[in-house]
């Protein structure tokens, strides 16, 4: 249905609301016991779409302080996620010539888990982490950081001081910045005239037609597709000139953008544009579609967790993530369907979740209190989950995976 919105992208107020997941904590904020004596903060959490330029946007934002100030995602508790970061800094150093005289920038540098890998073959980069404490972390690695959110303004000091980079990186971070005009600004300011950007985020066309509607949080702003992302780089004077589909995180998109001129526009590009016109991006069925099946997942996994405690059985659930919250908090589970949360992160253990306030504990205790099944929240990591719990499976218990449609395994 049509819906105000100025679009973050466009500025077109030309929208269609998508789907509606009512009062929502913020996904992240993990309490303490001590907090329960407060009052928890929810806002709305809606998702549209802009018809002009067909960018999906969250339509209530929250302060990105708020957001941001103290944050419990630290990304190498993920064997996997070490794994890619390691792969693909490889693949840049190979594929672009990067050498001691070479600086990468990574903007939402985490606990430097990717910009280790630069500093291992001596080639000069910076961090950039708006979280405090995880910019610790990361300077304890040795990793110059700077504790700062990225704009036009940190690029521009940047550029002022000569530190222009020859590639800049951004894992899982353009989609969270509320004001996506300014970071492209920024991302242009930044780089040198034959440097590249190499940015990964989930991809708005897997986010679709997996039924992903559970990375839809606060932080999470944009949800990304080609069609909506060219004409918002061609603003700023950038060109995307290569993509690549990856398998992280239920499906996202490597994008490569440079100076306008600077670099070859591949097949890739032109390829996608193409593939994303034929499955209907460009059209509201396609959105309208989506927001249904969301529905359907919903009814059926209420409906089995309610079967599965008429018949006695225990239920368990593992990753206490931003998704989890999401999906959690609209589909009305929680402590009357859950015994308990599991997560392999000991900043997250000893927390409870928000909204759902459940106790969250290390993995060890599925095997110790063998519940006889467990909701996979975090189900973009199941092949690395399932290996590691291979004694809890052994001993008969099962895991709920719901997402893109329910299955027990």
């Amino acid at each position: 249905m049509s819906f105000s919105l100025k679009c973050r992208s466009c500025g077109s107020t030309d929208a269609a609301l998508i789907l509606d997941l009512g009062l929502q904590p913020l996904a992240n904020n993990l309490l303490t016991p001590a907090d329960l004596a407060k009052p928890e903060p929810k806002f709305p959490l809606r998702l549209a779409v802009c018809k002009s330029c067909w960018l999906l946007q969250i339509t209530d934002l929250v302060p990105p302080v708020e957001l941001f100030s103290e944050y419990l995602y630290f990304s190498s508790f993920s064997d996997l996620t070490l794994r890619h970061a390691r792969d693909a800094a490889e693949g840049y150093m190979a594929g672009f010539g990067l050498n001691s005289q070479s600086l990468v920038v990574e903007i939402a540098s985490n606990d430097g888990y990717l910009l280790q890998n630069f500093v291992k073959a001596k080639i000069p980069c910076l961090g950039i982490e708006p979280a405090a404490n995880i910019a610790k972390v990361t300077r304890e690695k040795g990793i110059e950081t700077l504790e700062e959110f990225f704009g036009r303004g940190i690029a521009t000091k940047l550029a002022d001081e000569k530190r222009q980079a020859d590639l800049i990186l951004g894992n899982n971070v353009f989609a969270h910045a509320p004001d996506t005009n300014d970071f492209v600004a920024g991302l242009k300011k930044l780089l040198k005239p034959a440097g590249r950007i190499a940015l990964e985020f989930p991809y708005g066309v897997e986010f679709i037609e997996h039924n992903e509607f559970d990375t839809i949080y606060h932080e999470h702003v944009f949800y990304f597709t080609l069609t909506a992302l060219q004409p918002l780089f061609a603003r700023h004077g950038l060109t995307i000139f290569r993509v690549e589909r990856l398998p992280i995180h239920g499906g996202s998109l490597r994008l490569f953008a440079g100076h306008t001129g600077a670099h070859a526009v591949e097949n890739s590009v032109t390829k996608l544009l193409a593939d994303e016109k034929q499955k209907g991006v460009d059209s509201l069925a396609c959105y309208e579609g989506f927001a249904s099946s969301v529905h359907n997942i919903k009814h059926e996994l209420v409906d089995l967790l309610a079967k599965l405690k008429r018949e006695g059985k225990r239920v368990a659930a593992y990753g206490a993530s931003a998704k989890g919250s999401t999906l959690l908090n609209f589909f009305g589970v929680g402590a009357g369907d859950l015994d308990f949360i599991v997560d392999r992160s000991t900043y997250k253990q000893g927390r409870l979740t928000p909204g759902t306030h459940l106790p969250i504990l290390p993995p060890e205790e599925l095997l110790k209190r063998q519940p006889d099944y467990t909701l996979l929240l975090t189900w973009n990591f199941a092949e690395e989950i399932l290996a590691q719990q291979k004694a809890y499976r052994a001993a008969g218990g099962k895991f709920i995976i719901p997402i893109p449609k329910i299955k027990i395994v």
